[in-house]
């Protein structure tokens, strides 16, 4: 069950509990559905119960325990829990990272971007979703790197989300600009009526053109992108330097061992399969080997009484030492990266709907950080077979790297294979 399916549950547990009685409220359009914040529970949570109790003249956990048995009762669903004032946490059980898996694999990089069908789907199950608007956003920015860089990132992600936009400039950008930075704009000029405040894109301006230009167009995009807009932004030749300190080169080394990882699975003649990527090893078993029999010898005829015992040096008896940690038998499946994984269309979303790119792009730093600990594991060692893990870790490890290049192309940075 992916997150947009998941939406269209909640909803019609809503519309069950307004059709038995027990709720008197409006059934609203949509609602969200999202990662557990702070001290949540299960794979998702909404917070529908807390919107509802005010017209529905309830206290929202109230609202919440009315909507649990219908909840629970889903296909799909296998736990329902209540937290906090009133937010519904939902457990989609082992199945949730493998359909979150097929449904990046089956979008790509799109994963995140409103589909055109989005609508047509809801439609079936008799709920509207807001459609993507025709009427343009105008999105205007003083002559100025920064500010002609961040208006393109937004208009990038306002179209992800299905809002057509039209950009303009106070005056026309240098050719020098459009080249260095990869920028674009509509029109230039002072526009005939006044351009309401809430599309001027006006960051903090970048103190340093010169040492922008010699960073080239990805590393300059990601120096005026990564800082909010408030932030003055650093850029420095740092960014083009290949080592853990570079956010924006782990980004990109995490795509390209994504797509090695892919290339070498090929060779060894598997693909990937969304499912579990633990290992296959029965539980309690551990990997500590057979006996060595052979050093067993049988005990002697004539055992000799043993030597009476040495009183001890020490007035105490130490404590025993703690007890030895016993060995995984699996590898414990990488919790932060599905997180990552889920959250990335709210992401997009919000970053889209606030104007701040610095929100996407701090988010791939976090994606590319927990998906590299999972390359390492992705292919068999030595002799080993490809087994169902390695399939559902590869897959898991392309469903990251689409992230990865979708969120690089938005803010309009290249994604290179090979570093």
């Amino acid at each position: 069950m992916t997150p947009v399916e998941l939406s269209r549950t909640v909803l019609r547990a809503v519309r069950r509990a307004v059709e038995d009685g027990e709720l008197r409220v409006a059934v609203p359009e949509k609602v969200s559905v999202t990662v557990p914040g702070a001290g949540g529970w299960g794979d998702y949570a909404t917070n529908i119960a807390l919107q509802l109790a005010r017209p529905a003249g309830e206290t929202p956990r109230r609202v919440a325990e009315l909507l649990r048995p219908h909840l629970a009762g889903a296909q799909g669903v296998s736990g329902v829990q209540i937290t906090g004032p009133g937010f519904l946490n939902i457990s989609l059980g082992s199945t949730a990272s493998t359909a979150l898996v097929a449904e990046i694999l089956r979008r790509g990089p799109r994963y995140g971007c409103v589909e055109a069908d989005v609508e047509v789907e809801a439609a079936k199950d008799g709920i509207s979703y807001d459609a993507p608007t025709d009427h343009p956003v105008h999105l205007h920015a003083p002559h100025d790197p920064r500010a002609l860089v961040f208006m393109d990132a937004t208009a990038r992600l306002l179209r992800s989300q299905g809002t057509p936009v039209r950009t303009s400039c106070e005056a026309r950008p240098d050719p020098e600009w459009t080249a260095a930075f990869r920028v674009e704009v509509d029109a230039y000029g002072t526009p005939a009526t006044p351009v309401p405040l809430d599309v001027n894109v006006r960051p903090v301006p970048a103190p340093d053109l010169a040492g922008l230009f010699s960073l080239g167009p990805d590393a300059a995009r990601w120096a005026l992108l990564h800082p909010a807009a408030h932030d003055r932004p650093r850029p420095s030749a740092d960014l083009l330097v290949q080592g853990e300190a570079n956010p924006l080169f782990r980004v990109r080394y995490a795509y390209a061992r994504t797509r090695a990882v892919s290339r070498n699975a090929a060779d060894l003649g598997f693909t990937a399969q969304p499912g579990d990527v633990r290992d296959d090893v029965p539980e309690g078993v551990r990997d500590d080997g057979p006996a060595d029999t052979a050093s067993i010898t049988a005990p002697p005829a004539h055992t000799p009484p043993p030597a009476p015992p040495t009183p001890p040096l020490l007035t105490h008896t130490p404590p025993p030492a703690p007890p030895t940690p016993p060995l995984l038998t699996h590898t414990p499946p990488p919790t932060p990266l599905l997180t990552h994984l889920a959250d990335h269309p709210r992401l997009l979303a919000r970053a889209a709907a606030h104007r701040a790119p610095d929100l996407l792009a701090r988010h791939l730093v976090a994606v590319a950080d927990a998906v590299l600990p999972l390359v390492s594991v992705v292919l068999p060692l030595g002799d080993e077979k490809p087994l169902a893990a390695h399939r559902a870790r590869l897959a898991l490890a392309e469903a990251a790297g689409a992230v990865l290049a979708g969120g690089l192309s938005l803010l309009g940075i290249d994604a290179p294979e090979h570093l």
